[in-house]
């Protein structure tokens, strides 16, 4: 059963911590690797350039509407995919645990599920422009 008188906030506490944590990982991609660097690691992996500033656009752009509730729930999904594509691109091949060398794909499956439970709860309480719903 859903605690209906709760769970806007359930959805605002998973929409904020999900768009902070992305813009604490874009953060380690600008400041840290630098955007040369990430675009030097895609290219290791076989990946066009525009495809790293896809990636960085997506996240900080993502983590901020979500932070904010600007379609949260819609903007989930391409998030979702991202980290589909992290599984399968960098961490699947390190096994499941994030301790893994190389970090496993552990952390990337369970933010690609808690975005699509997103998607699936709706923007949540204090959204400032909700997601249209059928």
């Amino acid at each position: 059963m859903i605690k209906t008188s709760t769970a806007p906030y359930a959805a605002l506490i998973l929409r904020v911590s999900l768009g902070i944590l992305f813009l604490m990982h874009v953060s380690l991609k600008l400041f840290v690797f630098t955007v040369p660097g990430f675009v030097g690691f895609f290219a290791s992996l076989g990946l066009p350039a525009i495809a790293a500033y896809a990636v960085i656009a997506l996240e900080l752009l993502g983590g901020l509407a979500l932070i904010l509730g600007i379609y949260a729930s819609w903007v989930a999904l391409p998030l979702a995919a991202e980290m589909l594509g992290t599984i399968v691109l960098v961490h699947g091949h390190n096994g499941w645990m994030a301790a893994n060398p190389g970090g496993g794909w552990e952390f990337p499956a369970l933010w690609m599920i808690a975005l699509v439970v997103l998607y699936l709860l709706g923007d949540g309480a204090m959204a400032l422009r909700p997601a249209p719903r059928s």
